[in-house]
């Protein structure tokens, strides 16, 4: 291959393959460079599908304005290409009158953010739909979701395919010159020259990033592990605790996949390792106390390991708090798109968006 482009973007998860659809749809010439043998398979792949509302961000924040709008986006894009979706709702549960204070922050919050129907609700409204959840009240999150994260991933790689995008597999970046008004870029697939290059490299996205000069970021591996969960009897909703004030995660909690099937997870442990998926089954213990705390009466026996996925998070272990996403153009022409996390793929329409009226 060589190839010359109005903009090469790199990273083929799900973040990337918006941004290839929205420039190509925007008549760009669009080459995708994914490192790895298929689309999707990083950490696009290990996510939990979840649509989220945007309840935890600040609200003028980059990761509450995309996660909004990127809900609305998402559900639209998802009815029109066919991409396997539901939208069963979530409750954020305070467990005990204690923890109602952090609820209603929450609930502010989310109005200040523009989170679309959310409201807080009584110990009955709890009851009625999930009757085996303790709890005092509740945050009920009406457009809480899930999706298949591969398929929309493949869906907008299509699309942008569809436009005249060109997406290769197995072209690892391996340098970029700035050579007068563009980019040279040394692929695994051959060379590329791009007017603008979009940095969409996940856990990688920091390394991108260095190869261009732009030294600034460093992405922090926190790993989330996950377990299989077998009810007594089916839920119908997402259940999740009150966030812990600082914590790194939302708490472990209860997801639903497209079959029917239940999941508890991810907690949150920051490794030195961006590529350590190795299993823990050794989480156990833990997970069972906060199945328990949140859900009420679980055996060990209803538990099984199912894997794990890595967060690129800007956030170090010594941070008090998340850091918010970066969409940055730091040299012209060169975006960079750091630290997205969740709700990355909630808000991966909202991004290529802003990334599309950048480079317009």
């Amino acid at each position: 291959m060589d190839a010359e482009v109005d903009v090469a973007v790199v990273g083929g998860g799900v973040v990337g393959c918006a941004v290839a659809s929205a420039l190509s749809r925007a008549g760009r010439s669009v080459l995708l460079l994914e490192a790895g043998p298929r689309l999707g398979e990083g950490v696009t792949s290990r996510n939990s599908g979840v649509i989220h509302s945007g309840l935890y961000y600040p609200p003028r924040s980059l990761k509450a304005q995309a996660c909004v709008r990127g809900n609305a986006l998402l559900y639209e894009w998802a009815r029109a290409r066919g991409v396997p979706h539901q939208r069963p709702g979530k409750l954020v549960v305070a467990a005990d009158p204690a923890a109602v204070p952090d609820l209603e922050a929450l609930a502010a919050n989310a109005r200040e953010s523009g989170a679309r129907g959310v409201e807080l609700v009584p110990a009955a409204f709890v009851r009625e739909r999930e009757p085996a959840v303790p709890a005092a009240a509740a945050l009920w999150c009406p457009e809480t979701g899930i999706v298949d994260p591969v398929e929309l991933t493949r869906s907008l790689a299509a699309d942008a395919a569809e436009h005249g995008a060109l997406v290769l597999t197995q072209a690892r970046l391996r340098a970029i010159d700035r050579n007068g008004p563009a980019y040279d870029l040394d692929t695994a697939r051959g060379p590329v020259r791009a007017e603008r290059v979009v940095n969409a490299a996940g856990l990688h996205a920091d390394e991108v990033a260095a190869l261009a000069g732009v030294e600034r970021y460093r992405v922090h591996p926190w790993r989330g592990d996950y377990f299989r969960f077998a009810p007594a009897v089916p839920f119908r909703h997402l259940v999740y605790p009150v966030r812990r004030r600082g914590a790194a995660g939302l708490g472990v909690h209860l997801t639903l996949d497209l079959a029917g099937g239940c999941r508890l997870g991810p907690d949150v442990e920051h490794v030195a390792r961006k590529d350590d998926l190795s299993p823990r089954e050794d989480k156990l213990p833990a997970f069972l106390a906060a199945a328990r705390a949140l859900l009420g009466e679980v055996r060990a026996e209803q538990l099984a390991y199912d894997g794990c996925g890595i967060r690129p998070k800007l956030r170090a272990p010594s941070d008090p708090d998340d850091k918010d996403f970066v969409l940055s153009e730091d040299l012209p022409g060169f975006v960079n798109l750091v630290g997205i996390e969740s709700p990355g793929l909630t808000a991966a329409l909202a991004l290529a968006e802003r990334v599309t009226a950048l480079l317009a």
